[in-house]
């Protein structure tokens, strides 16, 4: 994307060089589109000369080393970008000084004539110094090393020149777009050059602006410029028929001797609506080399960009949670609300939005979205989101650029290996084949390279996956709801490893007390043999007093409270204090009865 706050774009001046049948040497370099700017915008051009006169064979072959020339800004008018080219006979120089200022180029050109003629063109960005001299005297001085050897002076074809062109910015100009078209095209006698990337919604003050080199003013060969086939012209400084005399039209002045600085109104030659037009240029004498073109046109229109600002992925998870932002920055209008963004899966349309509020000129504005791709869609793979997309490819704005609309980012999700299984942990039942676990100590079985620290336990796979529900307490964890089996994970990159371990609950040897107090007062109230009741489901529990007589028998339903429910002591009411005798059947296998005695106080 553009913007018209860096300004550091190479806003570019247009070269045409006028000479004798060049041959230019260098391929792939057709007029095409350098850069694009919106904005209140505008350009001028300043430049001089170093010719003394028209370069014919009639004439002293004499250039100068040093030319000025005055620049002169109104008070509204603020310099966003300044752009120096300088250009000559011969091989080049590329160390020059303006304004005292040492300058050496960032671009260079070269065109060969012939064995003995060849020719340069420098570019170099000069914002920083335009910018802090402001308007004034400037002085391009040092260009040195300007064949005027007999194979140019004798042939018409020695020459020196420089050029500025200043971009500003002014609140009263309207919203205009400027395009810079680059590279290096010849004209033996016509040559068609096609611009596109055009937006033109007003023709009012439209313009396009060129520099030219090495051009005679009293050669006029057919030397027509013509635009969607309209002859361009801007007499008297520029008749219709020499297009190339050695003038500025910024300045009015007639003395450039061997270049141009010219700009064109192209008001008549275009209409509202065109994206793009015809630049032909015909010379009968002259070959005419273009480098760069401008055109300035109203433009008010949004350009919407998007960028991806970040990718929130989940282990083993196919959910993604994507912030990204939508630019409205090389712009001339805002970017409404509602405008369709489309997510697309490789080719596949998977999610869709809309931006929620008008965006302003070089504004822009934030959002999160969350989805889940298919399983079906490949692993890695590209996702791609546009702005202004319906989801099929179309969009419903019209823009200054179609072709920004689209950011794209390669996704892998992230899956830990399969799931280890560990040793598994044996409690005994306390009931209902119910027991306490320390999950915690699952751990001891896992290597130090894993931070331990970090286990979260859940009751299942699809909890771990979806991190719903981790347990609390894992230290003093109760398998109810018949859990066998609990997952746990591990920090590890790039994603959690995960672990199980299986949960085997032991029919314990019951803990039979010594004593109870059968009081009421909530505590130790009757026999609780601990892993007893809903563990030995068939048990079987004989109470005797100390002269042995059975006087109690309990099962898995009937605890002993300290009375009697078997005997001539049968009744409601406790039974004395003192000792009482117990035998226990459990009734599984291999299990012999268990005896004992019990203190019954109150």
């Amino acid at each position: 994307m553009c913007s018209t706050q860096s300004m550091t774009h190479k806003l570019n001046i247009a070269f045409l060089s006028i000479g004798i049948l060049f041959f230019n040497l260098l391929l792939a370099q057709d007029i095409s589109l350098f850069n694009q700017l919106n904005g209140r915008l505008d350009y001028t051009a300043i430049g001089n000369t170093l010719n003394t006169s028209e370069n014919n064979s009639a004439v002293n072959c004499v250039i100068n080393t040093a030319s000025s020339a005055t620049l002169n800004l109104s008070t509204t008018q603020t310099i966003e970008a300044a752009y120096l080219y300088w250009a000559g006979s011969g091989s080049g120089d590329f160390n020059v000084t303006l304004n005292n200022t040492n300058i050496t180029p960032s671009r260079t050109f070269a065109y060969t004539l012939d064995s003995s003629r060849q020719f340069f063109a420098a570019f170099a960005d000069v914002t920083t110094l335009i910018q802090t001299e402001g308007n004034g005297l400037y002085t391009l001085s040092n260009l040195e090393q300007i064949e005027i050897s007999s194979a140019y002076c004798s042939t018409g074809t020695n020459f020196a020149g420089w050029a500025i062109t200043v971009i500003y910015s002014d609140p009263a100009l309207p919203l205009n777009q400027l395009n810079v078209y680059d590279g290096l095209e010849s004209v033996p006698d016509t040559i068609t050059i096609e611009l596109n990337n055009l937006n033109v919604m007003d023709t009012n003050g439209a313009r396009i602006g060129f520099i030219a080199w090495e051009g005679d003013a009293g050669l006029a060969v057919d030397e027509v410029l013509q635009m969607n086939g309209i002859t361009l012209s801007n007499p008297p400084l520029n008749p219709a028929n020499n297009a190339f005399n050695g003038t500025n039209s910024f300045t009015n002045d007639s003395n450039l001797y061997n270049m141009d600085i010219d700009v064109y109104p192209i008001e008549n030659t275009i209409n509202v609506g065109d994206s793009s037009a015809v630049i032909q240029l015909t010379s009968g004498q002259d070959l005419v080399m273009v480098n760069n073109i401008i055109t300035v046109l109203n433009s008010q229109l949004p350009d919407a960009s998007v960028t991806i600002n970040s990718i929130d992925l989940r282990c083993n998870s196919r959910e993604l949670t994507i912030e990204y932002t939508i630019e409205n920055q090389n712009s001339t209008h805002l970017l409404a609300a509602n405008t369709p963004i489309a997510f697309y899966a490789e080719t596949d349309l998977v999610a869709q939005a809309q931006t929620s509020n008008d965006i302003p000129i070089n504004g822009s504005e934030s959002n999160l979205i969350s989805f889940t791709i298919a399983p079906s869609n490949l692993n890695p793979m590209n996702l791609t989101i546009v702005v202004d997309d319906l989801g099929t490819g179309t969009g419903v704005v019209t823009e200054i650029s179609e072709t920004n609309n689209t950011a794209e980012i390669p996704i892998e999700f992230l899956e830990s290996p399969e799931t280890t299984p560990l040793s598994p942990l044996i409690s005994c039942n306390f009931g209902n084949n119910e027991a306490v676990f320390n999950l915690q100590n699952a751990l001891d079985e896992i290597d130090f390279s894993f931070d331990l620290e970090t286990a979260v336990f859940y009751q299942s796979l699809e909890d771990l996956i979806n991190d719903l529900s981790p347990l609390v307490n894992p230290s003093q964890y109760i398998n109810t709801n018949s859990i066998s089996t609990i997952y746990f994970r591990l920090d590890a990159e790039p994603c959690y490893e995960i672990f199980s371990v299986n949960l085997e609950v032991s029919d314990c040897e019951p803990t039979i007390p010594q004593g109870f107090s059968p009081n009421g007062d909530g505590y130790n109230d009757w026999f609780n043999i601990v892993g007893l009741y809903d563990v030995f489901l068939e048990h079987e529990l004989l109470i005797f007093n100390r002269f042995g007589t059975l006087i109690f028998k309990g099962n898995n339903e009937l605890q002993w409270d300290g009375k009697s429910n078997f005997g001539p002591l049968k009744g409601s009411n406790l039974l004395p204090v003192g000792t009482y005798f117990y035998v226990l059947h459990l009734k599984v296998p291999n299990s012999k009865p268990k005896s004992g005695w019990v203190y019954m106080n109150y």
